[in-house]
């Protein structure tokens, strides 16, 4: 049987935070797929998640690409246009970054645990 429960894909660099937001959200009652880096996106339509949560700037990133522009790229695909995008960010100007990038939301870092539940319950209907 098909499982009803949202999967959420998680791209965040920092294995702390990474690991803290999967347990928060596997609490929720999310099933999580969390990657350190964006080389996941490649095979995202065989996912297919419902919400994604990027990590701005990650530190191993390959290319000049960024959170920003990853979100773009997603929203600018008919595939991938409908799934929301998160960035997260501990920079001033997330705000700016996540309308830059198309993204759904944002999350400053450092984020309250109620604030990460809350903006992924908005984002996931």
């Amino acid at each position: 049987m098909e499982s009803t429960r949202k999967k959420i894909l998680v791209i965040e660099d920092d294995k702390d935070i990474r690991d803290t937001i999967v347990y928060i959200l596997e609490e929720e009652n999310y099933d999580i797929l969390a990657s350190e880096d964006s080389k996941i996106l490649k095979s995202i339509d065989k996912h297919k998640p419902d919400l994604v949560l990027l990590d701005n700037w990650l530190t191993d990133w390959k290319s000049d690409a960024n959170g920003q522009q990853l979100s773009k790229e997603l929203k600018t695909n008919p595939a991938t246009q409908h799934i929301p995008v998160i960035i997260i960010s501990a920079v001033s100007n997330i705000k700016e970054i996540a309308e830059a990038g198309m993204a759904d939301g944002y999350l400053r870092k450092p984020f309250d645990l109620a604030e990460l539940v809350d903006i992924v319950k908005k984002h996931i209907k």
